[in-house]
């Protein structure tokens, strides 16, 4: 990307929607604007885990707002993501579909460990360079994120479902405060949280940091009372847990450096928080200033080049966990995206790098469920990156991706619901035809093959006697022709 170009990232959380607009300068990302509005739509889930019409206005209506200031921005300069919330809602894509074209660009339920792999990025890439080891904890309105890391590399990403808006709402109904309630609520949360005891040791780290929300909130009320800024030790929370059944409920509380968004979920906040420290033998833990939205922003960069992509070093880990032969899987992938440059032929450069580079990803990994069982094995694969943790992807790319590998030989009609998008069918094309002419796993011979991309279609011309020399593969391409007859696209061998 161009230095001094804008980016911006959105954070649709439980408890507050963020819009983060920074500008590149040289590497870094210098903060411009930042807004945020507590929409509190971690609430407004109903029993079925629906959420309400309510909580749907008020998450469209922020929207619409935070979509007037990025009206200028193009989809490249902007990313959106939702956390916990959009994770558990039976009804999300009813909210999406508008919520989409309310802000402009597409909004990504990402999961819970990729949410917090970014949080790890959003708070290493505000702190001074380091060799520490640190643990980093983020509480949320309905989950907990606790990651390990060292340097920019998190290690190890965890999600919980514990947070200040669930929590408040389950054990401090009507915001009442009692030395029962916190009680209650405390063990719950270690039950929660109970296996980040192993996962986490005190051993494991040697500095903790707290991100965003809950922790914040209560470091500014402690900073407010006279301890050191930045900073919550468990003496403070002792205190501050005193203070808030002093006051017996949320309404009555008043103390300096608590901001009236807060309020409502401060209880359940500091129950979780507390039993952090106690499960995990935190004894100090400072305030980061990075969090999810500073962690997206960086991705965005990232994503923009192969080798600072985190989805491409996921994709060569899966490949290597699943024995995946690498020498046909890179000739696949070379004849793949020969094809697609001739089918997308004065494509914009940007795009059509992107559109190789996820091919070349399914090029990776077409052959990785054959450790499954060689039968049917684009399906074991397929299902398995449907079900992998994947770091880097959201779910919608994963599933692109599968569909890839699930399509790469077989029948189509399997995809048809797919094959609308004329991408995704190029593609789709590309790949089969490169998987055909590697079948005898060496690399074949590309240079006069011709693939011409037309209305709803493709046509591939062979020179002479070239299937008098290759007849297996003059076969499988006219086999690969009848297949197309069965879908919206033809394709053609001349």
């Amino acid at each position: 990307m161009q230095n001094g170009i804008l980016l911006a990232a959105v954070d649709l959380g439980s408890n507050s929607y963020r819009l983060e607009i920074g500008r590149l300068d040289h590497g870094q990302v210098q903060r411009v604007e930042y807004l945020k509005e507590t929409v509190r739509q971690g609430n407004g889930l109903d029993e079925s885990r629906n959420l309400t019409q309510e909580a749907m206005e008020r998450g469209w209506a922020c929207l619409a707002r935070f979509a007037e200031r990025l009206a200028d921005f193009r989809a490249g300069q902007v990313r959106a993501v939702a956390t916990q919330t959009l994770r558990e809602a039976r009804n999300r894509d009813a909210f999406l579909e508008r919520a989409d074209d309310i802000l402009g660009f597409p909004i990504d339920v990402i999961s819970g460990r990729e949410e917090a792999r970014l949080i790890y990025q959003g708070v290493a890439h505000l702190l001074p360079q380091s060799d520490e080891k640190r643990l980093v904890v983020d509480i949320g309105g309905r989950s907990t994120e606790l990651i390990l890391g060292q340097r920019y590399e998190a290690s190890v990403t965890e999600s919980y479902r514990v947070g200040s808006v669930a929590w408040s709402m389950r054990y401090f109904p009507e915001g009442h405060f009692s030395a029962g309630a916190f009680e209650r609520a405390e063990i719950a949360a270690q039950a929660v949280l109970e296996e980040a005891f192993t996962a986490y040791p005190p051993d494991s780290w040697e500095v903790a940091y707290g991100s965003s929300g809950t922790i914040g909130a209560v470091a500014d009320v402690l900073a407010a009372a006279g301890r050191p800024a930045g900073v919550v030790t468990r003496e403070g929370l002792e205190w501050l847990r005193g203070e808030l059944l002093s006051a017996r409920s949320a309404d009555r509380v008043r103390l300096p450096g608590l901001k009236d968004d807060r309020r409502p979920v401060i209880g359940g906040g500091l129950s979780v928080l507390r039993a952090a420290f106690d499960l995990l033998g935190i004894e100090r833990m400072h305030t980061a200033q990075g969090a999810l939205r500073h962690g997206v922003l960086h991705d965005l960069l990232d994503r923009e080049h192969a080798n600072t992509d985190v989805r491409s070093h996921t994709v060569q880990r899966l490949a290597t966990k699943f024995g995946s032969d690498a020498a046909q899987a890179a000739r696949v992938g070379r004849a793949a995206s020969h094809f697609l440059r001739q089918l997308r032929a004065g494509e914009n450069p940007a795009d059509l790098e992107r559109q190789e580079r996820e091919l070349a990803w399914a090029a990776q990994l077409h052959e990785i469920g054959s450790r499954i069982s060689h039968s049917d094995y684009h399906k074991h694969g397929a299902y398995i990156l449907e079900n992998a943790d994947a770091a880097g992807f959201t779910q919608p790319e994963l599933h692109r991706l599968g569909l890839l590998v699930l399509g790469h030989r077989g029948k189509l009609r399997k995809l048809d619901s797919d094959l609308t998008d004329a991408v995704f069918a190029q593609q789709l094309l590309a790949l089969r035809l490169a998987v055909i002419l590697c079948h005898a796993r060496r690399d074949p011979q590309l240079r006069d093959l011709r693939l011409a991309g037309h209305a709803r279609g493709a046509s591939l011309a062979l020179p002479p006697r070239w299937a008098a020399a290759y007849p297996q593969s003059a076969h499988l391409l006219r086999e690969e022709a009848l297949a197309w007859l069965k879908t919206p696209w033809s394709f053609e061998v001349n």
